[in-house]
């Protein structure tokens, strides 16, 4: 039985980017796993692991943390299930793939929809959050998000290598999703959870692949309802 450890916010919702990559890294491998919730001020929850973030990994005895990891660990250790990265050639491309995601876009789009990610998750998760995200960009949630739909251009031109590969293949991984392909739609996930502010415009070439990765695996990221659905469609 593998165990996924993961945030969980107000209602269930499954807001971790991060722990999006691991568990459509499990399906990619044909594997299923007990999804276990935590609040992300609750460190005891996961003090097993030895560290304080999610996802965490329980394979037996096995205890694997961080997302790049736990898809190593995929990949070496479930051989004969379909490959994440395509060869050790594609498993160095999405290292590179992983580092842009996490150093170039993310410090983009974060500030501006985490004063929404407060809203979905309790009080005491709230507030830890704001303390975190406020210390690191020394500014209030909501000076952060007061001029998004101008700031957003910024992040909007950082995805300009990836529109380009999109515009001449389905995938970034090509003909079909790889481990590549998660990361960097686990970004959008996590904002079309969090938030009801699309960070694409409705025009953009990239609309269509992250419909393509919504599809992917029965559906699977596309069945955990989004901010907007829920909220009932107010943007």
């Amino acid at each position: 039985m593998l165990t996924l450890y993961e945030l969980g916010g107000l209602d269930g919702r499954r807001y971790s980017q991060f722990s999006w990559r691991t568990t459509l890294a499990l399906a990619h491998k044909g594997l299923t796993a007990k999804a276990v919730k935590v609040r992300v001020s609750d460190k005891a929850a996961i003090a097993f692991s030895k560290q304080d973030r999610v996802p965490i990994l329980v394979d037996r005895e096995t205890v694997v943390s961080d997302s790049w990891k736990i898809a190593e660990y995929l990949e070496d250790d479930y051989i004969s299930s379909p490959s994440l990265f395509g060869g050790n050639t594609g498993r160095g491309l999405t290292r590179f793939v992983n580092a842009f995601v996490d150093r170039q876009l993310i410090p983009k789009l974060a500030p501006l929809i985490m004063r929404d990610v407060v809203e979905i998750v309790d009080a005491q998760d709230a507030t830890h959050l704001r303390k975190q995200i406020e210390a690191a960009f020394r500014n209030s949630l909501e000076d952060l998000a007061a001029d998004r739909e101008n700031e957003i251009a910024g992040f909007r031109r950082a995805l300009d290598p990836a529109r380009a590969t999109l515009r001449a293949q389905a995938f970034l991984g090509g003909a079909a999703a790889t481990y590549a392909d998660y990361i960097l739609f686990s970004l959008f996930q996590w904002a079309r959870i969090v938030s009801a502010f699309d960070p694409l415009e409705r025009t953009d070439a990239m609309v269509a692949w992250r419909e393509r990765m919504l599809d992917l695996h029965g559906g699977l990221a596309r069945k955990e309802p989004s901010r907007a659905e829920r909220d009932g469609g107010a943007r």
